[in-house]
């Protein structure tokens, strides 16, 4: 009986019930449209970032903190043994999609056709393995524009460079990329500074007569020399034909960016020494498992004696976590302003009511209904306007998203490289959407709480006097 009162004395003024309602559906809606698009982008993150560096990886011993400087020193003995060992174990195979090596480096690019050079840094990978990598697509997030062309298992020598270091390297036109200035006809050339001619020569002929071409004629493929140090010191330098280019979202990863074969990048950084790796990458089915998988290998590495330790994604790609923090932050922000705005509204309009009704409150009194019954039914009411707000505010929201979805709008993410498709994600949020329908009708509830102690509390003589 008192839920049905209730409904009917919510609507007794129905201009302000809906205005109270339409501010909180639209305080709901907001909330919603705006975790969905956050939710959207932690995931078109989390996509682009396992396919890269996979969700976790395995170093020797030190390297995570010291090794990065000089990669070719901190090589993992025995790799394949390892990498044996984690393919073999069941619990790891059922949680694993890809396992495969890679081996980071650093050192000196040159286009031997204009003697630019740049400095690099470069992972070397297995192609096959490097495509499956890309693969990954838990969220249906991934990017299709991705391509995975440019490495072939069957050719070492083929590599991917960044569009800005094809650029810095004059490779625009062999590469027919479009939008890539040239230099201007004031930039300085080789030698005309007095500086440079005053430094002593470098001579590396003998390390580049195994690479350089047989004639003067540029080679049909485009072609840069890969220059750095071996594990023993010595300079070592290896050659990579070039058919692809990977535009990066950030300019300092362009203008460096460099991926080969593995075996290029073992032969330029171990020479004919033992080839290691800098790391084992394994990439999950699912980011959930992560704790799981980690525990399982640090596990097999304890059991086995290994001098090896493990980094898992977050630990690697530390600006995910702050990016996932600042949408947070956001979040909170705006549920806080939503939350006052309800607050008020429905504070304001309980307030009203029962200034209209207090000669009604006063014959009730009057025939024996007690205070808290009065209050009880004020606070009904200020919940139900929550409850009926709230649940139009999630029915816009999914209106909205789904508007969104299909209207083919695309924007560029930061760090990336070309705009990709809109989307919100609602539909799977529920324990967002549920913590908002939650909050909002709690939130409405605790308004009325004023004017229903307010209307519990008026004496009955003044309340049946009231004009």
């Amino acid at each position: 009986m008192m839920f049905k009162i209730a409904f009917r004395n919510i609507f007794r003024n129905a201009r302000r019930s809906m205005m109270t309602l339409l501010a909180i559906a639209l305080g709901a809606a907001a909330m919603l449209v705006f975790g969905a698009y956050a939710q959207y982008d932690l995931y078109v993150l989390q996509t682009a970032t396992v396919e890269r560096t996979g969700h976790l990886q395995v170093y020797r011993k030190g390297f995570a903190d010291f090794g990065t400087g000089n990669p070719a020193i901190w090589g993992m003995d025995d790799y394949r043994a390892v990498l044996k060992l984690i393919e073999s174990d069941p619990r790891l195979a059922a949680l694993t999609a890809v396992v495969t090596p890679v081996q980071f480096l650093t050192g000196i690019a040159g286009n031997p056709l204009n003697d630019e050079s740049k400095t690099f840094f470069a992972a070397g990978f297995i192609p096959s393995d490097r495509a499956r990598l890309q693969q990954w697509d838990d969220y249906g997030a991934r990017d299709d524009a991705i391509s995975n062309e440019g490495l072939a298992d069957g050719d070492p020598q083929l590599g991917v460079i960044g569009y800005g270091l094809a650029r810095i390297l004059g490779l625009c036109r062999r590469l027919h990329l479009a939008d890539c200035p040239t230099p201007p006809r004031s930039a300085p050339t080789h030698g005309s500074a007095a500086e440079l001619g005053a430094l002593p020569a470098q001579d590396f002929t003998s390390l580049i007569q195994g690479d350089a071409p047989a004639h003067n004629a540029p080679p049909a493929v485009p072609t840069i020399n890969l220059l750095s140090s071996t594990a023993g010191g010595a300079p070592n330098i290896v050659s990579l034909k070039l058919q692809h280019v990977e535009k990066q979202g950030a300019r300092e990863m362009d203008d460096n960016y460099i991926v080969m074969h593995l075996a290029q990048a073992q032969h330029l950084v171990y020479g004919r020494g033992e080839q290691k790796i800098s790391a084992i990458i394994l990439q999950l089915h699912h980011t959930a498992d992560i704790a799981a998988a980690r525990a399982r290998l640090e596990a097999l590495i304890r059991e086995h004696h290994l001098n090896l330790e493990t980094r898992d994604f977050f630990e690697i790609n530390g600006f995910y976590g702050q990016t996932e923090g600042f949408f947070r932050a956001v979040f909170s922000f705006i549920a806080v302003i939503m939350g006052i705005v309800v607050l008020f509204t429905v504070s304001n309009a309980m307030g009203m009511s029962v200034v209209e009704r207090t000669d009604e409150i006063g014959t009730t009194r009057a025939l024996g209904v007690r205070r808290s019954r009065i209050r009880r039914q004020f606070l009904l009411e200020g919940a139900l306007l929550g409850l009926i707000g709230a649940t139009a505010g999630v029915l816009l929201a999914f209106a909205v998203t789904h508007l969104v979805n299909k209207s083919g709008l695309t924007w560029l993410p930061p760090g990336d490289a070309h705009p990709i498709p809109l989307k919100l994600y609602l539909a799977g949020a529920t324990s967002m959407i549920a913590a908002v329908w939650a909050v909002l009708v709690a939130v409405a509830t605790v308004a009325a709480l004023l004017p229903a102690n307010r209307a519990a509390r008026l004496p009955i003589v003044d309340a049946l006097r009231h004009v």
